[in-house]
């Protein structure tokens, strides 16, 4: 018996702003995602992929249409279970980092499961896991400020990571990183998806990290303008 989609997207649209001012910046989006699969989303600026990515991630909803996540129906919910959809299913990466400066490594990565209720010991443990698995054994108490662009986004990426989501939303994760940098945050995403079966969307606008997914959507003028699986 076939899996249902993780995520299926019928018709969704978003829509900003009123009279004159009005931008439609998703025109009616068809879209079905497994578990496990690797995306990446592609587009020039103002296509509309950071608005789809937003959607996706529970941070926005929609003006009209229907976004499913694993069988729910996720423009019916309100602020407070998309809230609780996006603590306990989802995990983000960004271009920024959005690390906190004068907390260290294991304390941003803590954060989350501080959020859970989570008692101390236990917190403590998840994320010296979290940051073992992203290759930052030894940098356990620096702050963002001792680290460098790469191992700040290493501690991002343990961040998202610890609350063991199924779905792991990456906004330009290596916009901010060196060639060398950039191939080894591909890697630790391309681990997290094939050891641990999580299923990552990727937003990108370099070719060379969009290869690393199985799976590239371009995303042109609000609406799908291909979506090529590679084997």
């Amino acid at each position: 018996m076939n899996q249902p989609p993780l995520i299926e997207l019928r018709g969704l649209t978003k829509t900003y702003g009123v009279g004159d001012a009005m931008f439609q910046a998703l025109k009616g989006i068809d879209l079905t995602i497994h578990r496990g699969e690797f995306v990446a989303i592609m587009g020039p600026s103002g296509s509309g992929k950071s608005t789809l990515m937003n959607l996706l991630g529970c941070l926005d909803t929609p003006t009209t249409g229907s976004y499913r996540y694993e069988g729910i129906e996720v423009e019916t919910l309100n602020s407070n279970q998309r809230s609780l959809l996006r603590r306990y299913a989802l995990g983000f990466v960004f271009q920024g980092f959005n690390l906190l400066p004068r907390t260290s490594a294991l304390e941003n990565v803590e954060l989350p499961l501080l959020y859970r209720g989570m008692a101390r010991k236990e917190r403590q443990e998840k994320a010296t896991a979290a940051l073992n698995s992203v290759g930052l054994p030894n940098k356990l108490n620096n702050t963002p400020g001792e680290l460098s662009g790469g191992q700040q986004q290493r501690v991002a990426i343990a961040r998202a990571i610890v609350t063991e989501p199924s779905t792991l939303f990456a906004d330009e994760p290596t916009g901010n990183l060196d060639s060398v940098t950039t191939q080894d945050v591909v890697e630790i995403l391309t681990r997290l998806n094939v050891d641990r079966g999580i299923t990552i969307l990727l937003v990108t606008h370099e070719e060379d990290v969009a290869a690393c997914a199985r799976r590239t959507i371009v995303i042109k003028d609000g609406l799908v303008a291909s979506d090529t699986q590679r084997s």
